[in-house]
């Protein structure tokens, strides 16, 4: 072989690792980059990695992009290798900046069904032996029963006094499942144990709890918290909601976390209004604030590309009613940008607060992160095998949620 050759060779090898490098870096990062982003007016898109890369719009960095001059104005923005190597395109929001109330304190939320949930079943006993008209006609846990012969239901009581009225006769219920209404004739029967007329059916009409307020938004009048959405317990889906407050509570003892054990907040309802319920959803509830509440505090909501691995603190109540902060450390989950939910891992740190709480436990769901001073997520899950590390949601997909909110409150009163 000539030198030549072994030349071409060597340079084939060469191109062809340089080529398999970048082909797995566009790969990793296609992974990790998002289809949308926000960037305030005059800032250029900053996208995490260990390599550069170069935003531009229209062929112009972003910053130089006659495009920023338009707030909520959407633009296409080209990811660059090296500045070279195109790795995808992205949707961008140029946004004003964003200034939410930071909140952090405990409340009470009482939700009510739409309907009546169906939570489980049960045996009736009758004269010929254990049966279950409710199963046997098709109905299943996670239901809600909305009508009995074309009467409204809200409450357990009303369904158990229109099956009472039966008599035994089939009644027609209207029912909701996944978002779809039908319809079931059922047959009641008699059980001779209670002396009553039977579905075979637990049911539920409402729901209870104690979290953390995360922040309020002015611009719109929405407070918000939780992070993550109220769940029935025995069926863990999602409640879909007919009504709901906020009131206001106090936390009053704390249950310590410990691995395999969650902790918990003990609090007191203190009963004075702080918003109606309109939207119960995978990242928290959200309602148009009703009272007086502090929000003095105003801070910017950081973006999720702004968010750095490391030192934060978490803005959270466990004794009272006044939050503190505390010391804790994020790192952003390898879903983050594909997910509304649990975009980052949080692990507490400070000692004061491992001493008192054990870590994350529950009723600290909402409780607001703080890095660089802007708010940049919430908390939203312990984990179980370790309770000084949970789940958070970004706020900027909070900020989203509310001001989708704020929207749905327009138009009805349009």
């Amino acid at each position: 072989m000539n030198k030549t050759n072994v030349f071409l060779k060597t340079v084939f090898t060469i191109l062809l690792i340089f080529t398999v490098i970048v082909f797995s870096i566009i790969f990793v990062l296609n992974q990790k980059v998002s289809d949308n982003y926000k960037v305030t007016r005059g800032e250029n898109l900053t996208v995490e990695a260990n390599v550069p890369i170069t935003a531009t719009s229209k062929g112009s960095a972003l910053t130089q992009s006659d495009s920023l001059k338009t707030v909520g104005e959407v633009i296409k923005v080209d990811l660059k290798l090296f500045g070279i190597i195109p790795v995808r395109s992205v949707n961008v929001e140029i946004v004003d900046e964003m200034y939410v109330s930071l909140l952090g304190q405990p409340f009470g939320m009482k939700l009510y069904t739409h309907g009546v949930l169906v939570i489980n079943y049960t045996e009736v006993d009758t004269k010929t032996g254990k049966k279950n008209p409710a199963k046997d006609a098709g109905i299943r846990i996670g239901d809600y029963i909305l009508s009995v012969n074309g009467n409204t239901i809200t409450t357990n009581e009303e369904l158990s006094e229109y099956v009472e009225l039966s008599d035994g006769e089939p009644i027609k219920l209207e029912l909701m499942r996944d978002g779809k209404i039908f319809y079931e004739n059922i047959k009641p029967q008699f059980s001779s144990e209670t002396n009553s007329y039977k579905l075979g059916l637990w049911v539920r009409d409402s729901s209870a709890g104690i979290g953390t307020l995360t922040f309020y938004s002015p611009m719109s009048n929405v407070v918000c918290g939780l992070g993550h959405g109220i769940c029935d317990s025995d069926t863990n889906e999602l409640l879909e909601l007919e009504s709901g407050e906020m009131v206001t509570a106090k936390i009053l003892s704390v249950t310590k976390g410990k691995d395999g054990n969650p902790g918990e907040l003990h609090g007191q309802f203190l009963y004075n209004p702080i918003a109606d319920i309109q939207l119960n959803c995978e990242i928290g509830v959200y309602g148009k604030l009703n009272s007086n509440i502090d929000v003095s505090r105003l801070v910017e909501v950081g973006l999720k590309q702004e968010i750095k691995d490391g030192k934060a603190q978490i803005y959270c109540t466990i004794e009272g009613e006044t939050p503190q902060y505390y010391d804790c450390t994020v790192k952003k989950r390898n879903s983050a940008y594909f997910s509304r939910e649990q975009n980052m891992v949080v692990t507490i740190t400070d000692k004061k607060l491992l001493e008192k709480t054990g870590g994350i436990v529950q009723g600290m769901s909402g409780s607001p992160i703080i890095q660089n001073g802007k708010l940049i997520g919430a908390v939203t899950h312990v984990l179980i095998d370790d309770s000084t590390k949970g789940y958070a949601v970004f706020a900027e997909n909070m900020l989203e949620t509310v001001q989708s909110v704020a929207e749905e409150q327009l138009k009805e009163a349009s």
